[in-house]
């Protein structure tokens, strides 16, 4: 009796692991993220892999969503007022400063683009703001 009690303790100690694993990730593997009107939409536990998830989490950074709006408000309007949101946004979010050189640069390189190449034109629009970053991405370009 002793002996069967042992070995049915070593099969469950065995097989409960392996069950509760499985059913664990079986679990998960079908998880409704968002909820929509047909609640079609649903995400494998494996459909991403970590660039992306990296790429999103980039794409949704404070400085990413700074940089988009200034880059389409440079388009829009002129660097001029690009620039001066960016010095306006380090202001408000120091947290980003860290951020502002690049952010310039890239706003002289667009610039620049914006214009069709005319760097002199481009850096009409210099401003002191994160040093001579803005300038820097103009000179980059030409």
């Amino acid at each position: 009796m002793n002996q069967v009690a042992r070995r049915l303790g070593k099969t469950f100690a065995l097989v409960l692991p392996v069950v509760l694993v499985l059913s664990g990730t079986l679990a998960v593997t079908r998880v409704p993220w968002a909820v929509s009107s047909s609640d079609a939409q649903v995400l494998t536990a494996s459909a991403k892999s970590r660039q992306e998830v990296a790429a999103e989490a980039a794409a949704k950074a404070p400085q990413e969503a700074l940089r988009s709006r200034l880059l389409a408000e440079l388009q829009e309007k002129d660097p001029g007022v690009a620039l001066t949101d960016l010095q306006v946004a380090m202001a408000r979010q120091p947290s980003l400063a860290k951020y502002c050189v690049s952010i310039a640069r890239s706003l002289g390189r667009a610039a620049v683009a914006k214009y069709d190449g005319a760097t002199q034109r481009a850096q009409s629009w210099s401003r002191p703001v994160c040093d001579t970053a803005f300038a820097t991405g103009v000179a980059s370009v030409g």
